[in-house]
């Protein structure tokens, strides 16, 4: 190719290629050269240049490292400490049957005449328990209740306790405080007091002991946990449950769910049925509360909020929660009656207290008590109390009953009967003046040296001169006098010159000995006014002795305690088979005051004691300003004594011994007699007394022939001579 210009000729070196017209053309060497070269990858952005570190960045950076540091092994450490806590504490847990029970006290389960429990003192235990003997249902009902990841954790649950936590910071009171976010496992920990028994050289009482295992500091929620751990490397979740069921305390002194199911439905634990079990449960977040005993509605709530937990997850059908809502449970009707309190603090006390008030060991006691009869007391009681007094009156009664061998068959201490323990026994430890209801003791004596019923005394104006006090004149209640008056008559009207009168014939002495033979131990006056029942006397004491006046004239001492035995063996450690004593007066003397006293009630201050179809007998008792009112008296089959009074000595608004006290005789006596076949007094009548020793109006009587029948009395006393 040339080109014009100056007419040289310059030559380009050329390639052929194709080009875009369809024709070949070339590449120049630039071009080929840049096909050769090898593709660049594509740079990023440029970063900036890094600025030097200063001092205090490096410093910084230095503490940094050190705190990562220090933070990995103290984790570390920390995780040692706890490594070694977890293997102390579980080298040193007891074995399982150590754990079941470690009451430091046992239990008393005292049962009446017919062998039905119908009360429980001391600390209670029905016998040890597994997972497997309970009902399933009570199983369920627990681990649903307390803990219902029982089963997939370690002993501890953080969801529990942030949980809990986070519920006691809302409800305004301190994180530990309130709820506490414990498993089971814990909950065990807590219970055995992580592995520490109760040592009294230690403690200055048990109650301290268990107020220091259930402290909720942190440190000691540290430890729980550690411990909690420890026992579920140590035991299989069963066996923690196990524990857990034998020791969990239920309320009314019940320990374990053994002795709580015993103990409000009458049954084992291994037969409880759902609205029992969710019951049951439902006591271990407030045992005292919730105890069916002292509020069965709001025990009863509780458990249906058991019963919604355990439906919801998935251990009840729709139709079981249905059936139990339906049929919430009840108490059996010992735990219901919760009858029997004053009579069983008593019956705790005949016993030597190693066996009973201190016992270490399980006790079974029977006894002569009965339940049909102590209902018709608190019953009849009740039912005049309602009737007869006014409204907030504090106006109290006792009432004693018992069989004429001095077996107490009920005993109402107090107003308040229904789940009585440990509470003042006014039956017992009341110590009151009598009254006329000592006058009886005063005619026993006087039959018995001799005298009839149909002898004369005089009723007149006496005068007697007392030693160091002068002249006394005593008074007749109705300010009059009778004139000559048979000792019936003067038992009748309840007149206190005739009394006297005798006493003073047949020798105070003598009467003091009469009265206390029979069971009168408090200590008696010495002075003429003995014979009006100035001395004091519990109503037990008194019902004793009226009890020895139907059993024909002999001493009796009263009782309740019929055995005692360890529970499961069968030979009993102590017995009591009866309460009669020596003979006091004679057989005939004793019926003929019987047949004064049947006339008190039939003619005389005692009207209103009569029961339709019995032949019964007693006597009113009624002290100055009416500070006390009693009626005691028996039929063929019970005696029965009824004291009313205030407890800080008021006297009573128009109360007398005829009055309201008879009255509650009356009432409760006719409950206890429903359904027996009458039976007459064994008493003499004026047509079957022989008359083979004159009558005579005696002023003040026969004392020649009271000195003779005093020195025979004497006589058989000391040489013990069969008496007439």
């Amino acid at each position: 190719m040339s080109s014009k210009g100056n007419g040289t000729r310059r030559v380009v070196n050329t390639r052929r290629t194709n080009g875009a017209g369809g024709g070949k053309g070339y590449t120049p060497v630039a071009a080929r050269n840049k096909a050769k070269a090898k593709p660049k990858k594509p740079r990023g952005p440029r970063r900036a240049a890094a600025p030097k570190r200063g001092l205090f960045r490096r410093i910084g950076g230095f503490f940094s490292w050190l705190i990562w540091l220090a933070v990995s092994r103290g984790a570390i450490a920390l995780a040692l400490v706890s490594g070694i806590t977890i293997w102390n504490f579980m080298s040193g847990i007891p074995e399982l049957e150590d754990l079941l029970d470690s009451r430091t006290r046992g239990s008393v389960t005292i049962m009446d005449r017919n062998g039905e429990v119908f009360a429980w003192r001391g600390k209670q235990f029905g016998g040890s328990i597994t997972t497997d003997t309970v009902a399933p249902v009570l199983r369920d009902a627990v681990v649903a209740t307390e803990d219902k990841r029982f089963y997939r954790h370690l002993g501890v649950s953080p969801r529990g306790i942030a949980s809990a936590m986070r519920i006691n910071m809302r409800e305004g009171r301190p994180p530990l405080s309130g709820h506490g976010g414990s498993t089971i496992t814990q909950q065990v920990a807590k219970l055995i007091c992580m592995g520490v028994p109760y040592d009294k050289d230690i403690w200055d009482s048990e109650r301290a002991y268990e107020a220091d295992c259930r402290e909720s500091s942190m440190w000691r929620k540290l430890k729980e946990m550690h411990y909690a751990v420890a026992m579920e490397l140590k035991f299989t979740k069963d066996e923690i449950l196990t524990i857990y069921l034998n020791r969990a305390f239920l309320g009314a002194g019940a320990h374990g769910f053994e002795a709580a199911a015993q103990r409000y439905f009458g049954r084992s634990a291994a037969e409880v049925n759902a609205p029992q079990a969710a019951m049951l449960a439902g006591l271990l977040v407030a045992p005292t509360r919730y105890a069916p005993t002292n509020n069965l509605e709001r025990s009863q709530d509780r458990a249906a909020t058991v019963l919604k937990l355990m439906h919801e997850q998935g251990y009840i059908t729709d139709a079981d929660r249905a059936t139990a809502a339906a049929a919430p449970a009840t108490l059996s009707q010992a735990a219901e009656a919760r009858a029997g309190g004053y009579f069983a603090d008593w019956v705790m006390g005949r016993g030597p207290d190693f066996l009973t008030r201190d016992t270490t060991e399980d006790v079974v006691v029977k006894t002569t008590y009965d339940q049909r009869i102590q209902t018709a007391a608190e019953e009849g009681l009740q039912a005049v109390l309602d009737a007869k007094l006014k409204e907030g009156s504090k106006a109290q009664a006792a009432i004693v009953i018992m069989s004429a061998d001095g077996a107490v068959r009920a005993m109402v201490g107090g107003r308040q009967f229904k789940g009585v323990s440990g509470g003042f026994n006014r039956a017992v430890q009341a110590k009151r003046q009598t009254g006329s209801a000592f006058k009886p003791f005063v005619y026993a004596t006087a039959l018995d040296l001799g005298w009839r019923f149909d002898d004369f005394v005089d009723d007149s104006p006496l005068t007697i001169d007392i030693p160091g006090s002068g002249p006394w004149t005593p008074k007749n209640y109705t300010r009059d006098f009778r004139g000559p008056v048979s000792l019936t008559e003067a038992l009748i009207w309840s007149l206190n010159i005739p009394a006297i009168r005798v006493s003073e014939a047949v020798g105070r002495g003598m009467v003091r000995t009469v009265a206390e033979s029979f069971g009168i131990e408090s200590d008696l006056a010495s002075g003429p006014a003995l014979a009006l029942g100035t001395s004091e006397a519990s109503l037990l004491e008194m019902t004793g002795a009226y009890a020895g006046i139907l059993n024909g004239g002999s001493s009796v001492r009263p009782y309740g305690l019929v055995d005692l035995r360890f529970l499961g063996e069968q030979s009993p450690l102590m017995t009591q088979t009866g309460g009669l004593g020596e003979r006091v007066i004679s057989p005939q003397a004793a019926q003929q005051l019987i047949y004064m006293m049947h006339q008190v009630v039939e003619t005389g201050t005692g009207g209103r004691a009569k029961l339709d179809g019995w032949q019964v007998a007693g006597k009113t008792g009624t002290t100055n300003s009416a500070r006390d009112a009693w009626f005691l008296g028996f039929s063929a089959d019970y005696v029965a004594g009824i004291w009313m009074g205030y407890d800080d000595n008021t006297p009573l608004s128009g109360v007398t011994g005829g009055g309201l006290p008879a009255e509650i005789w009356q009432e409760v006596m006719t409950r206890v007699h429903a359904g027996l076949p009458p039976r007459t007094l064994p008493m003499l009548t004026p047509a079957q007394l022989p008359r083979d020793v004159p009558t005579a109006v005696s002023s003040p009587g026969r004392p020649n022939q009271g000195l003779g029948n005093a020195i025979e009395n004497v006589l058989d006393s000391i040489f013990g001579a069969p008496r007439r």
